[in-house]
């Protein structure tokens, strides 16, 4: 099992087990056995044998051709051992309701899983209390509540709190909480607006837009949709947050819409999900099909199989800390498998990531993955019988028996990328070279293709070395290709349009969401952030974030100078974890 240093790190901060005295007891290959082993017990529920199971589960991830999300391998075959990353918990107009969603998400995120709460149901500030006589302190309010409780909960050691914060477009305080992040730290919480079809069509007209309280539907007040957008656009523009949920778009594709509208989604996005339930996801590796100049779909297809299975199972051997979320998962069985290594599939095949080809192989990619996935679970469905809320379901319609809700979902895969020593999610590479601090250690990175590509082509030295460091990009270094300059571009050096276009060619064969940053670079205008907020609605998108270099002070890389002065910049402060990063 060849491990970088940076995997070792990772893999012994978080993920190996520890005796009393916090000491390792663990190695890497008894932690892919002590997972395959857990998992595989669910065979026994349906007349299998695990050990046969158990040791094609311990051989993929071992491989790192998948892997699954970081609560399964940090907790299966523990005592309670809870599996899933994404949650998503109700919050009603009251106190009884905010506080035991309080407890909850303490629960949840004690266990390592990441939390969303859509605040929309809670009456705006001012409003009247009549069971007091008192004043409402509105949704805001109550947000901060959940970000400092989340400080003080540390996700079972390995992880910080995570969350998400969602409000309607519509509701009276949305102005307060899109502009929340200028003012408050909320370092624990992503924060979304949830925008309907409605206030796009009144922004596209240049209407006003009505602000509804949500105690009673009345209208509060009128406002121009111009307005709020603009405030998205420049919060956005000036710390990031908050991104964009397109909410009448992510319940077109509801499968179970006879339980109830999606309303929140898990802290990067790319779970919606009904309140109380749960997903449990996985990652298939890319970079680990490419054999020579093709694409092995046929290894893959045996992988999905075994991928899909190995989720399902994960669901009937989960502990789940809270009773509703265990009705509802196991109500829906929604699984999410996606994928990681995008970029480095890419460059193994000679495709630059802002090309024409990198978007047909996207959707072509994720097609077979989807369709294989979905067979799969109609296989597993057959022997083990549909989702217990099948009846109703989209797919009840179809006359497709299901054993999952849904099946796929291309999530960040922060540390997993780490371990499995591949690019992230569908991101392109940020940097080709730069340092990464992981608690007290830091670490320099150097892209391998790269390394690889500059001894085959005869310009690796010292000095193409010095100057790598000191850019992190192709950028301005002589003796090097148009071409191999275009296949190593890095995030910001990607057009703005690319990156939707990249995002959409995942997203329309993704069951769930997709969890994507634009990278943008520091001179990004306002107008750009608009511009790509429109086009990212007008492709079908089901959620939007952009993150523009400068906009937040504080990174978890280190990076030169020369590099800085294109596209952001860095302070000494302490780092921040920023949207869609999932660092140690």
């Amino acid at each position: 099992m060849n491990l970088s240093d940076r995997a070792k790190t990772v893999l012994k901060i978080r993920y190996l087990l520890k005796n009393e005295k916090g000491q390792v007891i663990e190695t890497p290959e008894k932690l892919f056995h002590r997972v395959a082993d857990y998992i595989a017990q669910a065979e026994k529920y349906y007349g299998e044998s695990p050990s046969e199971w158990a040791e094609k589960f311990y051989e993929i991830m071992s491989s790192f051709r998948f892997l699954p999300n970081s609560p399964a391998l940090m907790n299966a075959g523990k005592p309670k051992a809870q599996l899933a990353a994404c949650f998503v918990l109700p919050i009603e107009d009251s106190m009884e309701s905010i506080f035991k969603t309080l407890k909850d998400a303490a629960l949840i995120l004690q266990s390592g899983g990441g939390t969303g709460f859509d605040f929309s149901k809670i009456r705006p500030k001012g409003d009247i209390v009549r069971s007091t006589g008192g004043i409402a302190s509105g949704p805001v309010s109550f947000m901060k509540i959940f970000d400092k409780a989340s400080d003080v909960i540390k996700q079972g050691g390995a992880r910080r709190g995570a969350n998400m914060g969602v409000l309607r477009v519509d509701h009276p305080d949305i102005l307060e909480f899109i502009r929340i992040k200028k003012f408050e730290d909320l370092s624990n919480f992503n924060i979304s607006v949830a925008i309907t079809d409605f206030f796009m069509e009144a922004l596209f007209k240049d209407d006003y837009f009505p602000l509804l309280n949500p105690r009673n539907g009345e209208i509060v007040r009128k406002i121009r949709a111009r307005e709020i957008f603009d405030e998205i656009v420049t919060s956005a523009y000036e710390v990031g947050d908050p991104g964009i949920l397109f909410i009448d778009t992510i319940n077109k594709y509801n499968p179970t819409p006879h339980l109830g509208k999606i309303e929140c989604t898990n802290p990067c996005g790319e779970q919606p999900l009904l309140p109380y339930e749960a997903c449990i996801l996985g990652s298939l590796n890319l970079s680990k099909y490419v054999k020579g100049e093709k694409f092995d779909f046929e290894l893959l297809g045996k992988d999905i199989k075994i991928a899909i299975r190995f989720l399902d199972n994960a669901i009937d051997v989960n502990f789940f800390p809270v009773p509703e979320v265990e009705i509802m998962h196991k109500g829906n069985r929604k699984i999410g498998l996606g994928v990681m290594g995008w970029a480095d599939c890419l460059v193994a095949l000679g495709i630059p990531y802002d090309h024409k080809k990198a978007l047909i192989l996207a959707e072509d990619i994720m097609k077979f993955i989807k369709y294989k996935s979905h067979e799969a679970s109609v296989e597993l469905a057959r022997k083990r019988g549909v989702f217990p809320n099948y009846k109703g379901s989209v797919w009840d319609k179809l006359g497709l028996p299901m054993r999952n809700a849904t099946t796929t979902t291309i999530a960040p895969t922060g540390t997993i990328s780490i371990l499995a020593n591949c690019s992230s999610g569908i991101e392109p590479y940020f940097l080709l070279a730069y340092k990464q601090r992981i608690l007290d250690r830091e670490f320099e990175i150097i892209n391998n293709y790269l390394i690889e590509t500059a001894k085959k082509e005869g310009f690796y030295s010292e000095t193409f070395l010095e100057h790598l460091r000191k850019r992190g990009t192709l950028r301005g270094i002589k003796g090097i290709s148009k071409k191999i300059k275009r296949i190593f571009k890095t995030s910001i050096e990607i057009s703005k349009e690319y990156h939707i276009e990249m995002q959409a060619a995942f997203q329309k064969h993704t069951d769930n969401a997709v969890s994507k940053t634009i990278n943008l670079p520091k001179s990004t205008t306002k107008e750009d952030i608009a511009k790509i907020f429109i086009f990212a609605y007008k492709k079908g998108l089901k959620g939007i974030t952009v993150f523009r270099y400068g906009s937040k002070r504080g990174t978890l890389l280190k990076i030169s100078d020369a590099h800085l002065s294109e596209c952001c910049e860095i302070t000494g402060r302490k780092p921040r974890v920023t949207k869609f990063h999932d660092v140690v």
